[in-house]
């Protein structure tokens, strides 16, 4: 993504004539929690106590559901939300500025820093039905429970990289790592809530990281 146009502004651009459209594009931080906290508690309880699952199996399953979510995270920012138009294609490019390309040029906006519940909501339900094609019930909960836990740390952590001041070692790192995608090249450090990735698929800042 070129560096064309960076603010700093914690305040909100304008991206819809519509005043709908414009108030679903935004959202308050916590909001998240409230919605998928109950989710998260709702798919443990059915796993444990509706499909009885066991609770060595749980963990297996809630792990695997918590590794799909950090490269379902990774997927989908280097290859969905960096997926850039042919130059020239206002619609695509009018597309790609409002799902990702409004962030890097806003990166400080505090409601454009956790998805929209109007995006969340869907997208979550899309994941479970494609899941159910791989797993029976509890197992499924389980996994689901897990990859939305992963989704909600996500999001919660995005928010905290940006408007946070961090004293932990790991969280300044993290911070650092996000930061470079952000302020340095938008080409590499996908990974948001885990450097893990960028590692493993080579688009992490070794050098940039090692120069402190």
């Amino acid at each position: 993504m070129p560096k064309n146009y960076i603010s700093n502004s914690k305040e909100s651009v304008r991206m819809f004539k519509s005043d709908l459209l414009e108030s679903v594009s935004k959202v308050h931080y916590s909001v998240p929690l409230f919605i998928f906290i109950p989710v998260i508690l709702y798919f443990a309880w059915k796993a444990i106590w509706e499909q009885h699952l066991s609770m060595a199996l749980f963990a297996l399953y809630y792990l695997f559901g918590l590794f799909v979510w950090s490269l379902t995270e990774y997927i989908m920012h280097r290859f969905v939300f960096h997926l850039e138009p042919k130059h020239g294609n206002k619609t695509l490019e009018r597309i790609h500025f409002i799902f990702h390309g409004v962030h890097h040029d806003y990166p400080s906006d505090t409601h454009r820093l956790v998805m929209p519940p109007s995006v969340s909501i869907p997208l979550s339900a899309a994941f479970y039905y494609l899941f159910s094609f791989f797993l029976e019930t509890g197992p499924l909960a389980a996994f689901f429970s897990a990859f939305m836990s992963g989704y909600l740390f996500y999001d919660m952590t995005h928010y905290m990289l940006h408007h946070a001041n961090f004293k932990s070692k790991f969280w300044k790192k993290l911070k650092k790592h996000h930061m470079l995608h952000h302020y340095d090249d938008a080409t590499k450090g996908y990974g948001v809530s885990s450097p893990l990735w960028d590692r493993v698929f080579s688009s992490d800042f070794l050098n940039k990281k090692n120069d402190q």
